[in-house]
């Protein structure tokens, strides 16, 4: 059997239970001592009689009533009677009543929903999180977690699952439609000529920087017959029609140059989804870039570089994310407040939350309840529950020895008047 936890005050539970029991057991003393005095009296006079009968009443009372509390919890004087000793001989029955009481009046879809309506749990949430202090709590608070997630994770395990997650999507879909289609709609937007500029800027300003390289280029072409001056002169007017041709290419935007180069990569957007030897090549690509011992390397580093980021910014009150996740509840706390409709729309989140749970793990949370009754010891059950409310019975005890000595009191006039 499963020992009850003992709880704080438990001590003290026990003395104020000890100090009621004297206190009931001097009233029957009171009683016993007043009975047995009149019945003793020699010559009584009148008015004894009623005392007696008042006494004997109370006697018989704080009797039968500490007969009723005891039984309660163990068998009045070690004697077999039956139906006493109820708590520990019950004990699986009152677990199984208080799990079917708990089921039926607490766990009910309706009563959750009545419940958490009046309570305005967005409303409340809301004003709550709404304040610095309180959002810089959740925020510290969803720090420590994610700390200690990070922590308890293996670098290995991870790893593991991004490359199986991460890396093996990647290299089961191909590049070459999704790419053509990107590139499709950037060629469409014209956001592509910008790059375009940049290269065409790039290729005027190197050629006009590199007169000698281009120099060198046609004169080293030139047939070695051929005179050094007019090599000189060729050259020089090849390179001042690149230039001349470079510039126009720059300054023109519908120069054929770059309709022509707009018009190559139209077909090539088109032949990535369409032509299979390019998207074969594009597949190509794709296994060399993912082999690269550089690329390899990135994905290895990957997580180990999250975790560094991860934990540094959870460590650090002033970082970026914990401001923005501090700055964000306190945002969803005032929205909670004022908007009524994400207020109402919260709401019935939490209820539908609170009713699929009760709808659907009600007998587990029920059979919890029996099986931790269960579990219980018996007897120590008893007094357990006899130590938090066995101070309150007492006081059955002192009211019976009180309502019966009234009683008799009340029978022994009543009789004596009739007679």
């Amino acid at each position: 059997m499963e020992q009850l936890t003992a709880v704080p005050g438990d001590e003290q539970k026990r003395v104020a239970l000890r100090r009621m029991k004297l206190v009931a057991l001097a009233f029957l003393g009171v009683a016993t001592v007043i009975f047995l005095a009149a019945t003793l009296w020699p010559d009584p006079p009148a008015w004894v009689g009623y005392v007696k009968a008042a006494a004997e009443a109370g006697m018989v009372g704080a009797l039968a009533d500490w007969f009723a509390v005891t039984a309660l919890f163990r068998r009045p004087l070690g004697l077999p009677i039956p139906h006493t000793a109820i708590i520990p001989t019950k004990k699986d029955v009152l677990g199984e009543s208080l799990g079917e009481f708990v089921g039926s009046n607490f766990l009910s879809e309706s009563v959750v929903r009545e419940r958490l309506r009046r309570v305005g749990v967005a409303a409340r949430l809301g004003g709550w999180l709404a304040e610095p202090d309180n959002a810089e709590r959740v925020t510290s608070e969803l720090a420590t977690v994610v700390r200690g997630a990070v922590t308890v994770l293996r670098d290995e395990d991870v790893q593991a699952v991004m490359e199986q997650a991460v890396v093996s999507r990647i290299v089961a879909v191909p590049w070459g439609p999704p790419l053509g289609k990107l590139l499709e709609r950037v060629f469409a937007d014209g956001s592509h000529h910008k790059l375009v500029d940049l290269m065409c800027d790039r290729a005027y300003e190197w050629v006009k920087g590199n007169y000698d390289q281009v120099m060198g280029v046609v004169s080293n072409r030139a047939p070695s017959w051929s005179p050094k001056f007019f090599d000189s002169l060729v050259a020089d007017k090849v390179y001042g029609e690149v230039l001349s041709f470079a510039w126009a290419v720059k300054t023109d935007v519908n120069h054929p140059m770059r309709l022509a180069l707009d018009k190559f990569l139209g077909e090539f957007a088109g032949d990535l989804q369409r032509d299979p030897k390019v998207m074969e090549r594009a597949e190509q690509v794709k296994q060399q870039v993912l082999e690269h011992s550089e690329v390899q390397n990135l994905i290895g580093s990957a997580w180990s570089t999250a975790k560094k980021m991860l934990l540094d910014a959870a460590e650090d009150p002033s970082s970026e994310l914990r401001t923005r996740v501090r700055a964000g509840l306190m945002t969803l706390g005032a929205r909670l407040v004022s908007d009524e409709s994400l207020r109402a729309k919260a709401d019935s989140w939490v209820e539908g939350a609170a009713a699929y749970v009760v709808l659907n793990y009600r007998d587990e949370i029920t059979t919890l309840i029996t099986d931790t009754v269960q579990r219980w010891d018996a007897e120590e059950t008893s007094r357990k529950i006899e130590l938090q409310v066995g101070r309150d019975l007492q006081f059955i005890r002192i009211n019976g020895t009180v309502v019966g000595a009234l009683a008799g009191l009340v029978i022994y006039t009543v009789a004596q008047l009739i007679t």
